[in-house]
C-alpha cells in the first residue's frame, strides 16, 4: 500500500473517530439507570468497519466509542474498548457493497453481543448480577436502533455509490 492509500485511510479512520464521538456522546444521548446510555454512534461504527480496511475500522471504534465513555461514563472506557473493537471486526469493508449479507449478519448479530458484553461488564462494575438486564435492556434498545439507523444510511450511501468512490480513492 502506498504511503499517500495509508494517509487517506488514517484521515478517514480519525474523521470516523471523531464523528462517532459526538454521535455517541452528545447526539440522542439518553442515560440508563446502571450508568451507561442509550445512543445511535454504533451506527457509524458499522459504517466505519463497511468502508475501511479492519485495523483502521477497529481504531476508529476504539477511539470514538472510548473517547465518549472519557467524557460522559469513564467508568465504561475499558469495557468499551474491547467490545467495540469486537463489533468492528464482525464486519467486512471487503464487499463492494455496504450491505452485504455479512454485514448485514453482524449488525443483528451486534443487537444480542453488544447488550451481553455490556450487561456482564455491568455485573463486573457494579458487583452484582442484578446489573445485567438493566444494561442489557437499555443497550439492546441502543444496538436496535443503531442497526436501523446503519441500514437506512447504507441503502442511501448505495444509491449514492460512495463504496466504490471510496474504494477508489
Amino acid at each position: 500500500m502506498k504511503q499517500s492509500q495509508r494517509l487517506h485511510l488514517l484521515i478517514m479512520s480519525a474523521l470516523f473517530a471523531a464523528a462517532i464521538a459526538v454521535m455517541t456522546a452528545y447526539l440522542l444521548h439518553i442515560p440508563i439507570p446502571t450508568g451507561g446510555y442509550i445512543h445511535v454512534g454504533d451506527a457509524l461504527i458499522y459504517l466505519a468497519a463497511c468502508l475501511l480496511p479492519a485495523p483502521y475500522a477497529v481504531g476508529a471504534a476504539m477511539v470514538g466509542a472510548g473517547l465518549a465513555d472519557l467524557l460522559t461514563a469513564p467508568m465504561w472506557v475499558v469495557p468499551t474498548l474491547v467490545i467495540k473493537a469486537v463489533v468492528a471486526l464482525l464486519f467486512t469493508s471487503r464487499s463492494p457493497r455496504l450491505l452485504c449479507p455479512r454485514n448485514l449478519a453482524a449488525a443483528a448479530g451486534t443487537c444480542l453481543l453488544s447488550p451481553a458484553a455490556y450487561g456482564l461488564a455491568a455485573c463486573l462494575l457494579m458487583g452484582s448480577v442484578h446489573a445485567f438486564w438493566p444494561q442489557f435492556l437499555g443497550t439492546l434498545v441502543q444496538g436496535i436502533g443503531s442497526g436501523v439507523l446503519f441500514v437506512v444510511l447504507g441503502l442511501a450511501l448505495e444509491r449514492s455509490g460512495l463504496k466504490a468512490r471510496f474504494s477508489a480513492a
